[in-house]
């Protein structure tokens, strides 16, 4: 729920512009619209007069379309002001000429609370913000988690985005205990604590041990924004102190941009980090709050035009003569307290905008400010696609998983259960699907879906005049995995929506391709790629080659279907997913590596060399070693690429090999 500060309580607040070294940066440069920044979110109002004029697109997400005014608007709208806030309007954003994707994941909830929004959502929507070419993303955000890990699709999303070059900035949560919060505790993730205008962290920032190398502490104490309707209010947590590190970050590589370089976005980072404020500088009572220390503008500034060959250097600290800033008396703000789910299931492990209470316990001038310890209390792509106020580009995927059902309401299911036999139960998939066999209409009024690990993450919705064809096929599917053991299904297609499940969680729809549709299990696909096992009277030699080569291929797709379980989202993703259904070139692999006695080592897939116009190839790489001449026999690469241009990807060329030391 929301708390509310006692509005009679006079509190400081101003807005970002009086952040130490800001208006330096400002010099320099106020944000380049080649540069993107993702504000993973609530929904925000565009028309606000501070936003109005900002290069905003919003992308179509499970959370679609303007909150009626709520929590959710509230936050987004505060969150993207701070960032894109135009410096002719009521609040002047860090970073107001850079381009900016709204990927709307939080909404409203019940009684006025926020809803939580799962790790998997959280991952659909990185990846969404990925493929429209974000350079950083920003989330103020996070779950607590004891442990620090992920689920293993939201660990995906983020090792894509550090491999891609894509800096995410997240929130390091409110609990104001020694604590970590997912994805502010993931490697390569930038985690934002809150601190003071005096620089001392706020009682309810987390400081958890990982944050003490990746985490950064930033102004998040009465932060002034935009609010729905036009107004601004100034709100405190880490929630606000995240998109200022984003600003900043996004000013910086703006920086590298003016001086002729690429946008460099881990550089960046490694400088905001380097950087820092730390105790040694401006002691605390307890160092740990301080996480790497506080942000120094002038510091990150300094390194980014030293470059990258200086990035370790040491940067001049400032003078704490530096942060003397002037401020204006306001009201309390409404602070908002965050609440989190109480579901420890990983697939829906419930994500909350990172809001604090406001718990201003250190004295302070009247007139001044400065960045100066509370008492401890008990929360690369080089261009953005996203051309201002255009459509993004449609999303194509191509997802393995499990085939189910849903009704979507309880009045669709007894509908369904009315039309068929009195004693028929429609949740048991036998009696629906002998239902559906004399009632075939029926299959467009079940909602089919897509699950990984039981957890569905996409439903299925044909269209267009073979839509009957495809729910045929879906039936099928159904049936052969209670009959005949199929372990996967593929289903290539495009999103086009989104529908929410009688559990309440919320899937994107695909529209399926019909001709990249296929059920399998490993041993049936084995058998399509080798032929049928020999039998007992074959030679025993040709018996154990046969068996060798079908473990290897069961090793590759099992290491698909469980190490590298994806949503089929990304052009990687959509490549290595192909392979797994399409596994001939795979057997070629395979037979060759078996005759040289090697065994598979490393799956990767990396841009293609090799392409045709207009297409989108990725080379699927598999490299094997000699498990009994590690030392004395090179590694060998075979690789052989996919065109994932289409929505069903095709093979392009043959298979290529060489060695590797």
């Amino acid at each position: 729920m929301f708390m509310l500060n006692d509005t009679t309580t006079k509190v400081k607040v101003t807005d970002v512009s009086v952040i130490p070294g800001l208006k330096e940066l400002w010099a320099e440069t106020i944000g380049d619209p080649r540069i993107c920044i993702a504000v993973l979110d609530g929904p925000v109002e565009r028309s606000h007069p501070s936003l109005a004029a900002a290069n905003l697109t919003q992308l179509d997400t499970l959370v679609s379309g303007i909150a009626d005014r709520g929590s959710a608007l509230q936050h987004g709208t505060h969150v993207a002001s701070v960032i894109f806030g135009q410096h002719d309007g009521l609040i002047k954003g860090i970073a107001p000429h850079c381009r900016g994707l709204v990927v709307p994941v939080f909404t409203d909830g019940v009684a006025g609370s926020l809803a939580p929004c799962s790790q998997i959502d959280l991952a659909r929507a990185i990846l969404q913000a990925a493929q429209q070419d974000a350079h950083i993303i920003n989330i103020s955000g996070g779950q607590l988690v004891p442990s620090g890990t992920a689920h293993p699709l939201l660990a995906d999303a983020v090792r894509y985005c550090a491999n891609n070059g894509i800096l995410i900035v997240a929130a390091a949560g409110n609990e104001g205990c020694d604590c970590l919060h997912i994805p502010g505790a993931l490697p390569s993730v930038l985690a934002v604590g809150a601190m003071n205008w005096q620089g001392m962290p706020l009682d309810f920032s987390n400081w958890g041990e990982r944050y003490q190398t990746q985490g950064i502490l930033a102004p998040g104490e009465n932060i002034l924004g935009a609010s729905p309707g036009g107004g601004t209010i100034p709100n405190s947590g880490t929630s606000y102190a995240t998109p200022i590190v984003s600003g900043i970050a996004a000013l910086l590589l703006s920086l590298q941009l003016k001086r002729g370089h690429e946008p460099n976005p881990h550089a960046v980072r490694a400088a905001i980090l380097e950087s820092a404020i730390a105790c040694d500088d401006q002691p605390v009572p307890d160092c740990r709050r301080l996480l790497a220390g506080r942000l120094n503008v002038k510091g990150a500034m300094s390194l980014v035009l030293q470059g990258e060959d200086t990035m370790t250097d040491s940067s001049p600290t400032p003078e704490a003569a530096d942060f003397q800033l002037p401020m204006a008396q306001m009201p309390a703000p409404e602070v908002q307290a965050a609440t989190y789910s109480s579901n420890s299931s990983a697939a829906t492990v419930a994500l909350l905008p990172e809001t604090g209470a406001s718990s201003t316990t250190s004295k302070r001038s009247e007139d001044t400010v400065n960045y100066s310890s509370v008492a401890p209390s008990g929360v690369t792509p080089s261009a953005c696609s996203c051309q201002g106020g255009g459509s993004p580009t449609v999303q194509l995927v191509y997802p393995l998983g499990q085939l189910g059902y849903d009704f979507g309401t309880e009045a669709r299911r007894d509908s369904i259960m009315q039309h068929m036999s009195e004693s028929a139960n429609p949740q048991d998939p036998n009696q629906l699907l002998a239902y559906l066999e004399n009632n075939p209409w029926d299959a467009a009024a079940i909602l089919w879906t897509l699950s990984l690990d039981a957890t569905p993450i996409y439903a299925i919705q044909p269209q267009g005049p073979f839509a009957s064809d495809v729910y045929q096929r879906l039936r099928q599917f159904l049936r052969e995995q209670l009959s005949e053991g199929v372990e996967r299904v593929s289903i290539p297609g495009i999103i086009v929506g989104s529908v929410r499940l009688m559990s309440g969680q919320a899937v994107p729809v695909v529209q399926p391709a019909i001709r990249g549709m296929y059920s399998w299990t490993t041993t049936a696909l084995i058998e399509a790629i080798l032929g049928s096992t020999p039998p007992e009277s074959a030679e025993e030699r040709e018996r154990e080659a046969y068996f060798q080569r079908a473990q290897a291929v069961t090793n590759f797709l099992e290491r698909v279907y469980y190490e590298l379980r994806n949503l089929g989202m990304t052009p990687q993703e959509r490549a290595i997913n192909f392979a797994a259904t399409n596994a001939f070139n795979v057997e070629k692999v395979f037979e060759a590596a078996i005759r040289e006695e090697m065994d598979l080592d490393i799956i990767e897939v990396e841009r293609s060399p090799l392409c045709r116009p207009d297409s989108d190839c990725w080379d699927v790489k598999l490299t094997f070693f000699n498990p009994g001449k590690v030392f004395e026999q090179a590694r060998k690469v075979y690789r052989f690429t996919v065109d994932v241009s289409d929505v069903v990807p095709v093979t392009v060329g043959r298979v290529r090999s060489w060695f590797v030391r």
